[in-house]
């Protein structure tokens, strides 16, 4: 599926480069296994070649799919916000959390933009404000390498779509 120099997604981790692939024998059965460096935090992951689509690893997105994502930051419903807002912080944290951890780019982008409304209208927890950190990373460096621009404009983009009152 990969080869060594590709750029792919490792949910919940981000973007990250296939440095090798290499066998080791484990259980007295040889594994193989992508090595990949994920791009912001240096951070070495292993995954078996043979499960990386059960674990989410894919490619990047293309260019013309930027456009879909951005869509979503544009939809604000409020009434999905006030009722995402009566729930629990830490009930909100294990939803965003699940949808971070799917490695789809539009459950991320749902994720950010649904933390930005509703930490306009209230406190976000500690670890709803890191979510939402994780979440504007993750679509910065994956836009950001989609469409072959620098990662402060892709930032720009993103506050300015949330920020307006659409």
């Amino acid at each position: 599926m990969f080869k060594v120099g590709d750029l792919a997604v490792y949910p919940a981790h981000g973007v990250g480069i296939i440095e090798r692939i290499e066998t080791k024998k484990i259980s007295g059965c040889d594994q193989s296994f992508y090595v990949m460096r994920i791009l912001d935090s240096d951070m070495i992951v292993m995954i078996p070649t043979d499960n990386a689509k059960n674990v989410g690893l894919r490619d990047i997105i293309s260019e013309n799919e930027v456009p879909k994502i951005y869509s979503i930051l544009r939809k604000k419903n409020n009434n999905d916000v006030k009722k995402l807002g009566k729930k629990t912080w830490n009930r909100r944290y294990r939803e965003h959390m699940e949808k971070i951890k799917t490695g789809s780019i539009y459950d991320v982008a749902e994720v950010y933009r649904d933390l930005t409304i509703l930490g306009r209208e209230k406190e976000l927890s500690f670890g709803e404000k890191k979510l939402l950190n994780t979440a504007k990373s993750l679509l910065i460096k994956e836009i950001s390498l989609a469409k072959k621009v620098d990662e402060e404009e892709v930032l720009k983009d993103l506050e300015k779509i949330v920020s307006s009152e659409e």
